[in-house]
């Protein structure tokens, strides 16, 4: 059954035209604490030996009884990100049960893994979806993603055979080309996102070489001056890749997109400064049926900071995304469906 009723286009705020501008307003316009009085637990999800994620649960009263949507940050966030908690708090209040997960070391769990996170990792992922299915008896569970979390659901959404359980995939801005994307990170125009995250790399194998002594030799970070030559040095080997060259050909999910067979939705803005919007314009995507682009003129990097509007705040993707989940949300053993952009009303659908 079609729903009816149109979702509103992006409007973005008058105010921020500029992409970056955009990114960075998202990032910091104070929004207080949405996940005050909302119940949490914390659970560590086993992954690999001796390799464990740490996830923030709010689940509803009846847990069984509707679906569940488990969050996952991108380069360089956790679960209190901003955009973390936003969803999770619009999740939660649509009757939804929320799991707010940290990546690998994310989250100041360095201590859960002896290994750094990468943007291959999905079967983490995916191991997570399969103990909420089978140890929980969870049987309608979404998936939503931005920038590296995105590529991360989309890899293993189409990886493997499809999870009975995994009902829907929701990836914002993802770089599922890494090649093209570390490209654009080191323009000029993105030296602040690029500086931005290679401070944080750094420091996170400092943090890294304190709790596992003689693993990480940090010497070559002295003369280090970008997120290539970390990836070079320690991202790639630490993943079993030959080189930054080859992880970041493998890691993407460009890969794999023809493969995924779950309502799937791709988030994406024509101006985001390091996600390079060519990059879905691949076949891959556009003979997929399970997957629908959205693709907006404006909204920098998961930004999307929209036009007040009645009865919602400024965050306009995460407003649609919960609004197309919530529609189709499982009571009674019903499925979560993805909307596609055209009942959605959402302006932009890239031609192939």
């Amino acid at each position: 059954m079609r729903h009816t009723r149109r979702f509103p286009p992006f409007e973005p705020h008058p105010l921020l035209r500029n992409p970056h501008a955009m990114t960075l307003v998202a990032k910091f316009y104070p929004r207080g604490n949405p996940l005050r009085n909302i119940p949490m637990e914390s659970r560590l999800f086993t992954v690999a030996p001796q390799t464990q994620l740490l996830g923030f649960c709010h689940w509803q009263h009846s847990r069984h009884s509707t679906g569940t949507v488990v969050l996952v940050h991108g380069l360089e966030g956790c679960c209190d990100s901003h955009y973390m908690a936003g969803l999770a708090a619009k999740a939660w209040q649509a009757g939804l049960n929320v799991i707010r997960l940290n990546q690998r070391t994310c989250g100041g769990t360095e201590h859960l893994a002896s290994s750094l996170y990468n943007c291959g990792l999905s079967m983490d992922i995916r191991a997570v979806v399969t103990e909420l299915s089978q140890v929980d008896g969870l049987e309608s569970i979404a998936l939503i993603g931005y920038s590296m979390g995105g590529n991360l659901i989309l890899k293993m959404a189409g990886e493997t055979e499809a999870l009975p359980s995994l009902t829907g995939v929701f990836a914002v801005c993802p770089n599922i080309d890494p090649t093209q994307c570390i490209a654009a990170l080191e323009h000029p125009t993105n030296r602040l996102y690029h500086d931005y995250f290679f401070k944080r790399l750094k420091a996170r194998v400092i943090r890294k070489a304190a709790l596992f002594p003689g693993k990480w030799d940090l010497t070559p970070l002295k003369s280090m001056k970008t997120v290539r030559e970390f990836d070079e040095y320690y991202t790639a080997p630490d993943g079993g890749y030959g080189n930054a060259a080859q992880y970041y050909d493998l890691s993407g999910a460009r890969h794999v997109l023809h493969k995924i067979q779950v309502p799937t939705v791709i988030l994406t803005a024509q101006d985001d400064p390091f996600i390079p919007c060519s990059m879905f314009s691949i076949p891959a995507i556009a003979g997929n049926p399970f997957i629908d682009l959205v693709v907006t003129s404006s909204g920098g990097h998961c930004g999307f900071f929209q036009r007040r509007q009645s009865g919602e705040d400024y965050y306009w993707a995460e407003n649609r995304l919960i609004e197309m989940i919530s529609r189709r949300h499982p009571r009674h053993h019903d499925h979560l469906q993805a909307v596609s952009f055209e009942e959605a009303g959402m302006e932009g659908g890239m031609a192939p």
